[in-house]
């Protein structure tokens, strides 16, 4: 398959803004004429080796950031938004998106919002909301959605917080717990344990931090992180807050509690010492939880994390469905982009995960778009932690391009080398391009049908 030509215009010309060049200097220090640094900057023209490696060795640029994550993205959601019914027949091509995508970024987002904003309206009406008749019916954008979108945005790395965490973990030579508990201490807070569904309850008049004795060690470790990070780093959470600029408080409150759990993450498991231990291990996740006191699911969470300019980690795919197959959790430092609304692909393995409880399934994959993946799933249910409470059952998926398979030890023993190992899987059935797909629950958007009366196979019409 023919290697993708990159374009990556708007990204060269916001790094030789920031380095305060003009395009004549910039052009000469990358060795390339004026007209044609022009011609790339307006993506006319695909970067060359030659830039590529002159933007590596005069200025120690981190070439994976021109492999278009953002722009891959934007497409994708794009792709999705255009599925919607409301569009028709008039959905423009896939280079458009990948040209809008690269040379409008705030116009792309400007029609996803606007797009979602529709699709909210629309549910609101369709369910006959009462609120329509009030005055908060004009309500904004999702705050959940809001908030899921900066983390998104953000390769699900921020880089102020990530290093904060990093140096508070240095103070615990005895454990990162107990180190909480002492600066806790400091605080003049108690820490108690109770026994209550409640996972975390802390109550500022008497300075009593009570955690639920039925929740796991792990997860009380976190909490008790958590909780920390609200006390101690609200000035570095808020002007994070400050520089997303949420439409509404919700979403700033929602996010304020994404970043605290953000804090806790990267606590727990430091930057610097997660990634050199999972590189050593092979990303090994049960080693990793046992090494770090975290839970397979923190782990697969801090992983797809390990995005730090000049020190990244591979980049992991991280998603969480419910048994319904809807989609909690998700997050994609890949090409491979999750549906925003609905669930995920029937075919891929994370589906099968509530079948075998305790097991990783391991599956090959491969999109529409040719890229191939190794992906792993397993059940993550939480216990209620009494008899009758209900249990939580989830499943998590984890996975990179199989290009990266050598650095996982759950890639050993498969035959990569063929083609017919690699399941076929994709994002959205009304993006997916597969035209015999036995599980397909809706068309094709951008293909044609054709339907024969006398004829009946797995699906009641063919994919043109």
């Amino acid at each position: 398959m023919a290697t993708r030509k990159l374009y990556a215009g708007a990204k060269l010309r916001e790094t030789r803004q920031r380095l305060g060049l003009t395009q004549k200097d910039f052009a000469s220090r990358l060795g390339v004429s004026l007209p044609y640094l022009n011609q790339m900057e307006n993506n006319n023209r695909p970067l060359s080796t030659t830039v590529v490696l002159a933007l590596a060795q005069e200025f120690g640029f981190d070439v994976t950031e021109l492999s278009s994550g953002d722009a891959e993205r934007l497409v994708s959601d794009m792709r999705e938004a255009l599925a919607d019914p409301v569009f028709a027949d008039d959905a423009p091509p896939l280079a458009d998106l990948r040209l809008t995508a690269s040379n409008a970024p705030a116009l792309a987002r400007a029609f996803i919002a606007l797009h979602r904003a529709y699709r909210q309206t629309h549910e609101r009406l369709a369910s006959l909301d009462e609120a329509l008749g009030r005055e908060d019916a004009r309500s904004p954008a999702s705050p959940w959605d809001e908030v899921r979108d900066f983390f998104h945005y953000c390769d699900n790395y921020i880089d102020a917080v990530d290093h904060a965490a990093e140096r508070f973990a240095e103070g615990g030579a005895r454990g990162i717990e107990s180190l909480a508990l002492r600066r806790l201490e400091d605080l003049g807070i108690r820490v108690a344990e109770a026994d209550t569904p409640t996972l975390r309850r802390f109550e500022r008049a008497s300075g009593t931090l009570t955690l639920s004795a039925r929740a796991a060690p792990e997860t009380r470790r976190f909490q008790l992180l958590l909780q920390l990070a609200l006390l101690t780093q609200d000035p570095l959470l808020e002007a994070t807050l400050d520089l997303a600029r949420f439409q509404s408080e919700a979403a700033r409150a929602i996010a304020k509690i994404g970043l605290a759990n953000y804090f806790a993450g990267a606590a727990l498991m430091p930057y610097g010492a997660f990634l050199a231990t999972a590189q050593e291990v092979r990303h090994d996740l049960e080693v990793l939880a046992l090494r770090f006191g975290a839970s397979i699911e923190q782990v697969c969470h801090r992983l797809s994390t390990l995005q730090r300019p000049g020190a990244k980690g591979i980049p992991f795919f991280f998603v969480r469905v419910d048994q319904a197959g809807t989609i909690t959790k998700r997050h994609s430092a890949t090409r491979l982009q999750f549906a925003r609304f609905g669930g995920a692909c029937p075919l891929w393995n994370v589906h099968r995960a509530f079948e075998t409880p305790g097991r990783f399934l391991r599956q090959l994959a491969e999109t529409p778009d040719g890229v191939r993946y190794i992906s792993l799933a397993r059940d993550v249910s939480k216990p209620g932690g009494s008899f009758g409470a209900p249990v939580r059952r989830f499943a998590i998926a984890l996975g990179c391009e199989v290009r990266h398979a050598g650095d996982l030890v759950y890639a050993d023993d498969l035959d990569l080398s063929n083609a017919r190992a690699f399941e076929p899987i994709g994002i959205s059935c009304r993006i997916c391009e597969r035209a015999e797909c036995h599980q397909r629950s809706v068309p094709p958007l951008e293909r044609r049908l054709q339907v024969t009366p006398d004829e009946r196979g797995v699906l009641p019409y063919r994919v043109g």
